[in-house]
């Protein structure tokens, strides 16, 4: 991809590699060292906190004058030594897996392996201040004289990771709150993947024949979006292949040919009965694709494997988490996809980490979203939830 963001997507792409062999490693292991947050009972486990510090390390090593946003919160590393010594050493194992096994004498291979070396933290104590560095991030919003900013989700859909199902790691640049680009890597979702995709629906090197390994979808804006196996065969993780450039699969889509992906019937945030019925009134299967994960959700209608999404929240004062969306979403425009919320109003990430001046998601191709938009607004006045409508 030839675009003024090369140097950004060239470290990104073996950075985001080696996150994803952090997030393998611990899912690999019996105890996940999950606990959960103080704030809202969610999981977090040793992968969420590594990810974080590690991405946030080089990232910043790269790109000095950036800032950082990111999910996590060290406080509870620093109250658990013992897991604040596993995330440490997670990263360093994996960190030096890379480094016994880089090939000195393919210049490219070398070039990526020094970029991973960065990523390694030198005491624990830099850990948390990496990760506070993500968790302090966006509180004051990100206007437009904020500059460039990073957001990282670094496991979205936690629930589903430790089950060993669904999970994605999102990596975003934004600048003066707009998204620039997007890098996605789904360790157990194929770019051969086929519809309806589930949280269960995990996919292997073994089960494929050429041995590729998960998926990375990335973007920069106005250039398209591209696809690549996130790994092929066995090795250090840091691997070299072509990618594929996207169709625009969403361009002139009629009602007739909209395909669904939802979370369904997973205690939570949304309105369920409210996602079906307008889903089903344009005629479309509900749910179609089911994933936990947001992050997973836009891949998904990135891929083409659906090109519509609804989602309302049960109250007006609940909004979406930046890192949720953040990148993930410019995936799905990039290939003719476009985004409001419930109200029809643009996706506004210029409030920081909590998005308070958007009410839910409807996502659909350009040529029908106004009828899609239509559709949940009709659906919430016919099932008595008007309320939902109008804010607070």
């Amino acid at each position: 991809m030839d675009t003024p963001y090369a140097t950004e997507i060239s470290i990104a792409i073996p950075t985001i590699q080696l996150a994803a062999r952090i997030s393998k490693h611990v899912l690999a292991s019996a105890n996940k060292g999950t606990i959960e947050k103080a704030e809202d009972l969610s999981p977090v486990t040793v992968a969420d906190f590594a990810i974080q510090a590690y991405l946030t390390k080089v990232l910043s090593s790269s790109f000095p004058t950036d800032s950082f946003v990111g999910e996590e919160s060290a406080a509870a590393l620093r109250d658990n030594p013992d897991l604040l010594q596993r995330v440490y050493d997670v990263i360093h194992e994996c960190v030096d897996e890379v480094s016994s096994s880089s090939n000195d004498k393919n210049e490219s291979h070398a070039v990526m392996a020094e970029v991973v070396k960065r990523g390694a933290p030198e005491s624990k104590d830099q850990v948390c201040e990496l990760v506070d560095r993500c968790g302090d991030g966006g509180k004051d919003g990100l206007g437009a004289d904020s500059g460039r900013t990073w957001v990282f989700d670094p496991i979205d859909g936690t629930k589903t990771f430790v089950c060993g199902e669904q999970y994605a790691i999102n990596v975003a640049l934004l600048e003066g709150g707009k998204q620039i680009l997007s890098v996605v890597a789904c360790p157990l979702l194929s770019r051969k993947a086929t519809a309806p995709v589930g949280n269960a629906s995990v996919f292997k090197g073994d089960d494929d024949e050429d041995g590729e390994e998960g998926c990375i979808v990335y973007a920069v804006r106005g250039f398209g979006a591209y696809v690549r196996p996130l790994f092929v065969g066995q090795g250090s993780g840091l691997t070299m292949c072509a990618s594929e450039s996207l169709k625009r699969h969403a361009d002139g889509v009629t009602v007739s040919g909209l395909r669904s992906v939802s979370c369904w019937n997973t205690p939570g945030s949304g309105v369920d009965d409210a996602h079906k019925a307008a889903t089903e009134r344009l005629g479309v299967e509900f749910p179609g694709s089911d994933l936990l994960g947001w992050v997973p959700r836009w891949v998904t209608l990135a891929l083409g494997l659906a090109n519509m999404t609804v989602w309302v929240y049960k109250r007006r004062d609940r909004y979406a988490k930046i890192w949720d969306h953040a990148g993930a979403m410019l995936l799905f425009e990039e290939v003719g996809g476009m985004i409001t919320d419930v109200d029809g109003k643009e996706i506004d990430l210029t409030k920081g980490r909590k998005l308070t001046g958007n009410f839910g998601f409807v996502a659909a191709p350009r040529s029908v979203h106004h009828v899609v938009l239509k559709a949940v607004r009709q659906t919430l006045k016919e099932q008595g939830k008007e309320a939902l409508l109008t804010a607070a």
